[in-house]
């Protein structure tokens, strides 16, 4: 358990040191973006704003369907420790 929780620290540690040079390409899509719009062509736009709102619902989507089979297997587990007769609380 105190190896998991180690491994998670580090992990998390590592992961908010570490610069990426991704994160400077806003600028750049702006930039793009502004031009196309100022020409007349409002596809690329809304193709960015789909992708933002792709980006933004995806992780949320995961975490729900991650609870969703998490709470699942826990009530499937519960059904079993009832049918063996395993419970928390002796009787």
């Amino acid at each position: 358990m105190k190896r998991i929780a180690i491994r998670t620290f580090l992990g998390l540690a590592l992961l908010l040191t570490v610069k990426l040079p991704m994160l400077a390409q806003c600028a750049m899509c702006r930039g793009s973006v502004e031009s196309s719009v100022s020409a007349g062509d409002t596809s690329m736009a809304s193709n960015l704003n789909i992708g933002i709102l792709y980006l933004f619902f995806t992780p949320y989507i995961a975490a729900a369907l991650i609870g969703y089979f998490w709470y699942r297997a826990s009530r499937k587990n519960k059904h079993v420790r009832k049918v063996q007769g395993t419970g928390s609380f002796a009787g």
